[in-house]
Order: structure tokens, then sequence, then C-alpha cells
């Protein structure tokens, strides 16, 4: 069983450079745990590129099942990428999903 993690985030910021600075700090924050929390079996996230009413901020992140998700969301490297994420976001929308 796999688990897919989705998560998306509108930012706080105001300003295109704020938002882009902000969203890139999320990009690298997220992306430095792959290698370290070893229940990641795949990462992508990334800023959205179309605009309009879009979520800021996305996430994907495949685990091999919820217990191994759960090990993830409580490592210590993952809490403080959160605790940035936390600070220039306004709105969080999540959804854990069984693909196969």
């Amino acid at each position: 069983m796999t688990i897919r993690h989705i998560v998306f985030w509108k930012l706080s910021a105001l300003t295109p450079r704020k938002k882009a600075a902000d969203a890139a700090e999320i990009v690298a924050s997220l992306e430095a745990l792959v290698g370290v929390v070893p229940e990641i079996r795949a990462l992508t996230v990334g800023p959205d590129v179309a605009g309009d009413d879009n979520w800021d901020v996305a996430l994907i992140l495949d685990v091999d099942d919820l217990e191994a998700l759960e090990r993830y969301q409580k490592n210590p490297e993952h809490k403080k990428a959160g605790a940035f994420i936390r600070t220039v976001v306004t709105d969080r929308l999540a959804v854990d999903l069984q693909v196969d």
C-alpha cells in the first residue's frame, strides 16, 4: 500500500516578490527532507505557475503506509519545516489517499 499525502498552502505575503521568496523557502525546506526522513518514498513540491485563484504552493508526498505517514509527521526535521511554513501561510488544505 502507498499513501499519497497532498497539501496545498495559501501564502500570507501581499507582494509577488515576498510570495515568491516564501514559496522558494517552503520548497527548499521540504526538499531538504529527502534523504533525511527515511519514510519519504517520493516528494514533489513547488509553487503554482498558473496564478488566479489557485493555491500558492503544493506538496505531493508518497510513503509506504499510514504508520510511515505518522512517523514522517512526527520527525523533528519535518516539524522544523512545518514551523517555518506556519509563519508564512494563511490556509492549508490536505488529503491522504491510498494509491495502490
